[in-house]
């Protein structure tokens, strides 16, 4: 083999395996009957911060399901909620009856949209480490999840916590 060749195939490997240390860890997927939660993380929060916000992505294959409750260990409180503009201005409100997943159809929990949200923590959470969430649905049931923590202020609406208690704190 020619030194240009082995050049060629060092080239090739190395950018075939270059977009796997760019991609954040997420925790492994979990499926319960039809749906399938993926992609699942949260934000390191600063260490007075009372509030941080879950995000994932749940992929229903059969009827309409309804995401009903949220808990965590790591908060007194956790509820469903949801990031919506009214009047012009970014509000923030709990989704009391949860949300549809669709049937044959996906629910995104994401920054600036519907979340889960986690209120008088427990403590900071720290980057690197895990958030276990049991997240309840009307006809799945209970599914167990865990959340990566990632850095603060990742993937964009850096302020998404404010308002919920974090007196100063800055994500």
């Amino acid at each position: 083999m020619t030194r240009l060749a082995k050049l060629a195939i060092a080239a090739l490997i190395a950018a075939a395996t270059l977009p796997a240390f760019n991609l954040p860890a997420f925790a492994a997927d979990v499926t319960a009957g039809n749906l399938t939660l993926s992609g699942a993380w949260t934000r390191a929060t600063p260490p007075r911060a009372r509030a941080g916000g879950g995000f994932l992505t749940i992929a229903n294959s059969g009827e309409a399901d309804r995401l009903v409750s949220a808990s965590s260990p790591v908060s007194t409180r956790t509820e469903i909620h949801e990031m919506a503009v009214q009047d012009g201005v970014m509000k923030m409100r709990e989704m009391a009856d949860g949300i549809e997943v669709p049937a044959g159809g996906t629910l995104e929990l994401k920054p600036g949209s519907y979340h889960v949200m986690f209120l008088e923590l427990a403590g900071p959470l720290k980057e690197g480490e895990s958030v276990p969430v049991t997240l309840t649905f009307e006809k799945a049931g209970a599914v167990e999840v865990s959340l990566t923590v990632e850095k603060m202020g990742a993937k964009g609406m850096a302020g998404h916590g404010m308002g919920h208690g974090q007196q100063g704190a800055k994500e």
